[in-house]
């Protein structure tokens, strides 16, 4: 858990000036990728009706028992970003699945990728899955909590305040939002705007987080709710 959020925080509060010698590839940079990777070439799953691609949020839940129901297959990943998500599509294809659920962002913005760049992906993924006859459906990112990453601020930067830094990633994430949702609405592809649901004013609310950015039961009780819907009107 330590390395995890480590690892999370070294790429969530890095400065514009570190972030410009990064480059799109940094996902291959985290252990994580390699590791859920290898592990999705020996399981055994062969199809799976319902894929959940993502990052950390979506990895922390066991979505079968979420949901209740079998064929739920998730591919979410801790710390990935949608760089990572396209490198790893072929997972996602190789189940047949008939929808995919895509929630991704956050680490993005906090890689300080363009909001340009992190949307494009986006379409690049819905793209590449209506090719192949599955429904994408786009989930809102959401925000961070006020006080996200403090501990590791206080250390490592104090004079960077955690409510700021979070406020500006928060904003970045609104325009991000507000970019799938019109093209969702212009592309007759359904969105599950779950940030409005789960945040308080700039920040995502204290009690659905356990430490300012990942769900709790609570949270993911909110997001298998809407998920829920989006199957039941599919029949699914």
């Amino acid at each position: 858990m330590k390395t995890k959020y480590l690892f999370i925080l070294i790429i969530l509060i890095s400065i514009p000036l570190a972030a410009q010698e990064q480059t799109t590839q940094s996902y291959l940079n985290n252990p994580n990728y390699k590791l859920q990777t290898d592990l999705y070439d020996i399981y055994k799953t062969s199809q799976a009706d319902i894929v959940m691609l993502g990052n950390s949020l979506t990895q922390g839940v066991n979505w079968n028992e979420l949901l209740g129901r079998s064929g739920v297959v998730n591919r979410g990943i801790t710390s990935d970003v949608t760089q990572g998500f396209l490198s790893r599509m072929q997972y996602v294809y190789k189940l047949k699945p008939k929808i995919c659920f895509i929630m991704g962002g956050v680490n993005d913005v906090y890689n300080w990728t363009p909001v340009q760049t992190i949307y494009e992906n986006y379409l690049k993924i819905i793209a590449g899955l209506q090719a192949r006859g599955i429904k994408p459906v786009i989930q809102s990112a959401l925000y961070a909590g006020k006080d996200w990453g403090k501990d590791w601020l206080a250390v490592n930067r104090p004079e960077l305040k955690p409510i700021e830094v979070n406020e500006g990633r928060n904003k970045e994430i609104d325009v991000l939002n507000t970019m799938l949702e019109n093209f969702a609405k212009q592309n007759n592809i359904d969105y599950i705007d779950l940030n409005s649901l789960t945040k308080r004013g700039k920040f995502i609310k204290d009690e659905l987080v356990y430490d300012g950015i990942h769900l709790n039961a609570r949270g993911y009780k909110i997001w298998g709710a809407e998920v829920d819907k989006i199957l039941k009107k599919y029949g699914l």
